[in-house]
């Protein structure tokens, strides 16, 4: 089975630039670190969510690997002293993992 970690992040409208540097940050530390998940971000432009949400979501092969990319997230000091600088702009945040449906048809 596959699964789906994503982070969601809010942040007040005023600090948005401040946020979204702090985020170019952390996709510089993913394009230099090949051993931290490797996200995509997205924004919401239409929907339930507010413009001013960040989304990062990364797939995985199993849930095991999901609870070893937190971990490794984490444990980690650099990826740490980036979240610290940017979580005072998160109004909100929460952590979601989503199990992939796969509904193809079984070969016999």
């Amino acid at each position: 089975m596959t699964y789906i970690l994503r982070f969601v992040q809010r942040y007040a409208v005023a600090d948005r630039a401040r946020f979204m540097a702090l985020e170019a940050q952390f996709a510089a530390l993913e394009r230099r670190r090949p051993d931290l998940p490797q996200g995509r971000r997205s924004q919401p432009y239409a929907g339930r969510e507010p413009s001013c949400t960040l989304i990062w979501e990364c797939e995985f092969p199993t849930l095991a690997a999901v609870h070893d990319a937190l971990a490794r997230l984490s444990a980690d000091p650099e990826h740490e002293a980036l979240f610290q600088q940017q979580a005072p702009y998160m109004a909100e945040a929460f952590t979601e993992i989503y199990e992939v449906l796969d509904f193809s048809p079984v070969e016999t």
